[in-house]
C-alpha cells in the first residue's frame, strides 16, 4: 500500500474562526444543534476522513462581560455523550473527543471510552490532555489549580490505569453459553490492584474488550513535558504550528524520543493543524477569508488572546505592543507560540488576534484545492506531519468544500485512500493492535 496521510476533521462548532457564528452560511447554534453535527459527521465520512474530532474544557471562558458575550464558545454538547449519538448515524469514521485527566477519575474514562468503543464497533478515541484553564478548578472545589507538572504526573499514572483497565478481559472471555450455564471465564479476568502515588484501583472494568484492543489515544501537548508524554503514551498526536521548519523539528524530536519506550515510529500518528480556506479560485479563496477577518469584534479578539496567553488585555490598547508575560509564570507551549509570532513579524495586539482569529497559531492558509494540495504534500513528504487536523473556518460550510474540491485532488496524486481500509479507527490510521490484556497475574492477585 502507498504511503498516504491521514485526515481528521476539527470541529468547532460554528467553525474555527473567531467570528465564524457570524458568518450568514454558519449554523448560529451549532454549540447545541445535534443535526448540525450529524450533517457534519456524515459530510466528513464522505470525505474518507479517518476520524472527527471534538475539542473540550471544564469551564465557560473568563472575561469582561460585555466581552464574553460576543463570544461563541460557552455552551456545547458534553463530547462522550455527542461521539455516542454519532456512533449511531455514520458506519467507518473514527469518534474523537477531549476528556481531561486534572478533573475525572480513571475508572470513569476507562467505562466511558470503552462503551464508546463497543457501540461504535472500534471507531473510539481519547484525547488527553491536561485542564490548562485554571478556572476549570473552581467548579471542583478545589482552591488551587494544580502546577503543571503535577498535572503531568497525576496524568501519566491516569493513562497507565486507564490502559490497565481496558485489558481487564481477554477476547475470548465471555462464552455465553446457555447449555452449561456458564456466561464468562473468570480466568480470562484481571483485576488490576493499582496502588499508586495519586489512584487506588481495584478493577476489572464492567465494560467488555473492545474490537480495536482499546480506544486509540491521542494526545496534544507541545511543550517538553508534552513530548516525553506523547512519545510514552499517544497513537495519534495534534500538535500546532505555523511553519514547515517548527513542523518538522516537533516530527523528528517526538519520533526519536519514542526508542526509550520501545516504541517504532510508526505506532504514532503526527497530524498538525491546518485552518485551510478554499475557492475555486485563489482570489475567491482569499475573499472569503477577508469577509470572516472582518467580522472579528475588537473586543472578542482581545478576549481571545487573553485566555490563551493567560494575562487581561481587555484594557489594552489594540494598536500596542503585546505586553511582556511575567516571567514567574510558566507559560503553555500555544502561549508561548503566540508570543513568538508577535515578535518574529513585529505584530501589535490587534495584528495578533487577527493573525490567530482563524488557525490559533496553527498553520492557516487560503488558495485553490490544486495550491492547498501542494502545501499539504509539502508537509506529509517533507518529514513534518503523518496526516493533518483539517480545521474549517465555517460550518457546514468550509467541511463540505474541502470534501468537494480538495479530496480529489489528493486523491489524483495518490496521497490519500479511495477507501477505508478497515472496520476499525485503528485499522484505518495503520496503528498496530495493542495487547488485549495484561499479563496474567497469579490466581490469587487475580482474585477479586
Amino acid at each position: 500500500m502507498p504511503n498516504q496521510m491521514k485526515l481528521g476533521a476539527f470541529l468547532y462548532p460554528a467553525g474555527h474562526h473567531l467570528a465564524a457564528w457570524r458568518h450568514p452560511r454558519s449554523t448560529v447554534d451549532a454549540g447545541v444543534n445535534f443535526q448540525h453535527y450529524v450533517e457534519l459527521a456524515r459530510t466528513a465520512e464522505r470525505g474518507l476522513f479517518d476520524m472527527i474530532f471534538v475539542a473540550d474544557n471544564l469551564t465557560v471562558w473568563d472575561g469582561d462581560e460585555s466581552a464574553i458575550e460576543r463570544f461563541s464558545y460557552v455552551t456545547w454538547f458534553e463530547p462522550i455523550t455527542l461521539m455516542s449519538a454519532l456512533a449511531a448515524v455514520t458506519k467507518h469514521i473514527g469518534l474523537v473527543c477531549t476528556q481531561t485527566t486534572t478533573y475525572n477519575e480513571p475508572y470513569h474514562i476507562a467505562r466511558k471510552f470503552a462503551s464508546l468503543d463497543l457501540i461504535s464497533g472500534g471507531r473510539a478515541g481519547w484525547n488527553l490532555v491536561t485542564s490548562a484553564k485554571a478556572s476549570e478548578a473552581w467548579n471542583f472545589g478545589n482552591i488551587a489549580h494544580p502546577a503543571k507538572s503535577d498535572r503531568y504526573g497525576r496524568a501519566r499514572e491516569f493513562a497507565e490505569v486507564v490502559r490497565g483497565l481496558w485489558s481487564s478481559w481477554e477476547p475470548d472471555a465471555f462464552i455465553r453459553d446457555r447449555e452449561s450455564g456458564r456466561f464468562f471465564d473468570s480466568t480470562k479476568m484481571h483485576a488490576l490492584h493499582h496502588h499508586g502515588e495519586h489512584f487506588d484501583v481495584r478493577g476489572p472494568l464492567n465494560v467488555g474488550p473492545s474490537p480495536q484492543g482499546h480506544p486509540v489515544i491521542v494526545q496534544a501537548g507541545s511543550s517538553d513535558d508534552g513530548r516525553e508524554f506523547a512519545a510514552e503514551t499517544a497513537e495519534v498526536i495534534f500538535t500546532a504550528h505555523s511553519s514547515i521548519k517548527s513542523a518538522q523539528a516537533f516530527y523528528s524530536d517526538v519520533k526519536s524520543r519514542m526508542a526509550k519506550y520501545d516504541r517504532a515510529e510508526s505506532d504514532v500518528k503526527i497530524m498538525p493543524g491546518f485552518f485551510v480556506t478554499v475557492g475555486r479560485s485563489h482570489g475567491e479563496a482569499e475573499d472569503k477569508f477577508s469577509a470572516l477577518q472582518a467580522l472579528i469584534h475588537p473586543q472578542a479578539g482581545l478576549l481571545l488572546l487573553s485566555n490563551y496567553l493567560g494575562i487581561d488585555l481587555s484594557k489594552c490598547d489594540p494598536e500596542g505592543p503585546l505586553p511582556e508575560l511575567p516571567e514567574s509564570r510558566t507559560i503553555s507551549s500555544r502561549a508561548q507560540l503566540l508570543v513568538n509570532i508577535a515578535k518574529q513579524d513585529n505584530l501589535n495586539i490587534r495584528q495578533l488576534y487577527e493573525r490567530v482569529a482563524g488557525a490559533r497559531g496553527h498553520q492557516q492558509m487560503y488558495g485553490t484545492p490544486s495550491e492547498i494540495a501542494d502545501k499539504l504534500e509539502e508537509w506529509f513528504t517533507g518529514g513534518a506531519a503523518d496526516g493533518f487536523n483539517i480545521m474549517p473556518p465555517v460550518l457546514p460550510e468550509s467541511l463540505g468544500e474541502f470534501v468537494e474540491l480538495v479530496i480529489p485532488e489528493l486523491q489524483r496524486r495518490g496521497l490519500y485512500r479511495t477507501g477505508y481500509e478497515g472496520q476499525t479507527l485503528r485499522e484505518n490510521l495503520g496503528l498496530s493492535m495493542p495487547s488485549r490484556y495484561l499479563a496474567r497475574p497469579s490466581p490469587k492477585a487475580n482474585a477479586i
